[in-house]
């Protein structure tokens, strides 16, 4: 599981979130009493009833109802969360489940367990990333939403052979340092996207900033050289941009995607950039 270092309110993982819970109940069994070696083994009889609980829990006989089922006992366990779609997967009885403010995630015919991680189907040619793909899918869709006006695009030089999606933040070192390298990456025909995505409330302003100002690449530039920037308060897409990254899974910056929605990486040597968008 990855660990988010950011202060700035983020949309936290269902597991990050559902730990929480187990840890505060368990904190909570662990000051009323003292542990054991037999507390640590359930009675056959307590095992035999979780067995009979587990294989008689109902299975959905659709996914509408599986959203229903997964809502309520998400609910049950404290997580409040608008499921948006649920849609069937290659791997028998595993779904892909998509909700409000939560990184999409699996559940399986039940809709009583919770994955988030990679699966990956084997025994053809190929392994098949079954996770990744619908992540890319999901990305792709959502990046597509993003009107262009609202982004600050570095345009290649040249013929445009490729164009990335970056999530920046103003004062990220590996920010910094991919931005340093920019005319690199566009002398290889790459055309960069940016996309404001602060790591913490006090980066917050400075992308609003940024985004306000008049000439945002100079800002962009300026505010990645530790220099200040004065722009008047406008309306601007930071925070809503930031929603959508996080929504897509993002803790951390730079993030870079392509077009295809796939994720390659955080910071990027040029030419490897290039290797990954099968420049080279």
């Amino acid at each position: 599981m990855l660990i988010r270092f950011a202060t700035y309110p983020a949309k936290t993982s269902l597991t990050a979130r559902l730990i929480t819970s187990v840890i505060a109940v368990a904190g909570m069994v662990g000051l009323a009493g003292c542990d054991n070696a037999q507390s640590r083994t359930p009675a056959k009889s307590e095992t035999q009833k979780h067995e009979a609980t587990s294989s008689s829990a109902p299975v959905a006989k659709n996914e509408s109802q599986l959203q229903q089922m997964l809502a309520a006992n998400l609910a049950k366990s404290g997580i409040t969360a608008k499921i948006t779609s649920v849609t069937a997967t290659s791997m028998p009885n595993i779904y892909w489940v998509k909700a409000e403010g939560l990184p999409a995630f699996f559940t399986d015919a039940t809709g009583q367990y919770v994955v988030q991680g990679d699966i990956i189907k084997v025994g053809g040619a190929k392994p098949e990333h079954i996770s990744a793909n619908l992540q890319a899918q999901d990305a792709k869709a959502s990046l597509a939403t993003i009107d262009k006006k609202d982004m600050i695009i570095f345009p290649a030089k040249g013929q445009t052979k490729a164009a990335i999606y970056v999530f920046t933040d103003a004062d990220c070192g590996y920010c910094r340092k991919f931005h340093s390298e920019i005319d690199e990456v566009n002398a290889l025909g790459i055309e960069v996207r940016y996309l404001p995505w602060p790591r913490s409330e006090q980066t917050m302003p400075i992308m609003e900033k940024i985004w306000c100002s008049s000439d945002r690449k100079k800002a962009l530039t300026d505010a990645k050289l530790g220099m200040p920037i004065n722009a008047p308060t406008c309306s601007n897409p930071v925070r809503k941009i930031y929603e959508l990254g996080a929504n897509l899974g993002i803790n951390g910056t730079p993030a870079v995607f392509d077009t295809e929605g796939h994720q390659l990486g955080g910071y990027v040597p040029p030419a490897e950039l290039a290797q990954a968008l099968n420049l080279k």
